[in-house]
């Protein structure tokens, strides 16, 4: 059995390779590097020991996932490949939309034309909106989003849903993740951003090394216990466990379900720096800035129907996350560069 991985030489992919492979499935990986490095799969072969098969395809080319698709038996498809930049899809929204609605309709097309009819997707608990309430939970309102990359991700699941009403072979998770962050423990893959990161712990990791001169923290005036905003970080590494139970509930149920991956904890933008200057012994320089349009002031996840359904729940703590992050950092300071 051969689960297609799409985008899986990026930081949540390339971990999910690893569980993947740990877990005894056999992986076929794509990827365009178009925001990932190829020596994060040199990593993850050297880590798990395992070779697997890699193409160079981008989702939008129907004759190159044939191809893909017509060599190996793929059974079911993790879906990670799409950009993720909340500001560059404000700047390029059609860009957004041809590349992560386009091209998942591209690739759900050629997947029902080879008869491999299982997805699990990479959402996000941006389709929540700010409207309501934490902890979030699955059956709340969704689509009062706030930017093109929402927009493309809740857009996404509902061409997913409507796929399923219309084929009941179909079986579709839709995994709504919080916020990933930390690194593989041994520090040999991990987030690896382009230019300045659009993230709080990788920019927080480049302060510490001294690639960046301070964090800005936005806003410290939000109704929390220290007035910046509290969110729901989850360690990548439990993340990429959440998909390898995914897989498994997609391979013996059909239809769709929305399942949050989460801790259901919400740490503070300071708790997030303090533990981190604790695990790391580094000071990490920070100013208060102006609050940035769109943001809440908490939200995290309520995560018990992944318990439920899925059998999954998160076990690494923020100290792990911010330990972690720093080893990754601290031996890469260039990233796979």
């Amino acid at each position: 059995m051969a689960i297609l991985i799409t985008g899986g030489c990026g930081y949540i992919g390339s971990h999910t390779c690893i569980e993947m492979l740990d877990a005894g499935y056999d992986i076929v990986v794509i990827d365009n590097y178009y925001n990932s490095n190829p020596e994060a799969l040199k990593r993850v072969k050297e880590l798990s020991g395992k070779d697997f098969p890699f193409y160079e395809c981008d989702i939008r080319d129907a004759d190159g996932l044939r191809r893909v698709f017509s060599a190996h038996k793929i059974d079911a498809v993790i879906h990670f490949a799409g950009l993720k930049a909340v500001g560059e899809s404000v700047a390029q929204p059609l860009t957004y939309f041809d590349n992560n609605v386009s091209g998942t309709v591209v690739l759900c097309g050629v997947m029902a034309e080879m008869g491999c009819k299982r997805m699990i997707f990479s959402s996000s608990a941006t389709v929540y909106g700010t409207g309501n309430p934490s902890p979030l939970k699955e059956d709340m309102p969704t689509g009062a989003v706030t930017n093109p990359y929402g927009r493309t991700k809740f857009m996404i699941e509902g061409i997913l849903s409507d796929l399923c009403t219309s084929d009941p072979e179909w079986s579709v998770v839709l995994l709504r993740y919080f916020n990933p962050i930390g690194a593989h423990e041994s520090g040999r893959i991990g987030e690896d951003p382009n230019g300045i990161p659009n993230n709080l712990m990788p920019y927080i990791s480049q302060v510490a090394i001294g690639k960046l001169q301070q964090l800005s923290v936005f806003g410290d005036d939000y109704n929390t216990p220290d007035g910046t905003g509290v969110r729901d970080y989850i360690h990548v590494v439990d993340l990429a466990k959440g998909h390898v139970c995914a897989v498994d509930y997609a391979i013996k149920h059909t239809g769709v379900e929305a399942i949050n991956l989460g801790t259901g904890v919400g740490y503070s933008v300071l708790d997030l720096v303090n533990a981190f200057r604790t695990v790391s012994g580094v000071e990490v320089p920070y100013r208060i800035a102006p609050r940035r349009p769109g943001d809440v002031d908490t939200c995290y996840s309520d995560p018990a129907k992944a318990a439920r359904l899925l059998g999954w729940k998160a076990e690494k703590n923020v100290e792990d996350m911010c330990r972690d992050s720093w080893r990754w950092q601290s031996q890469n300071p260039q990233g796979y560069k």
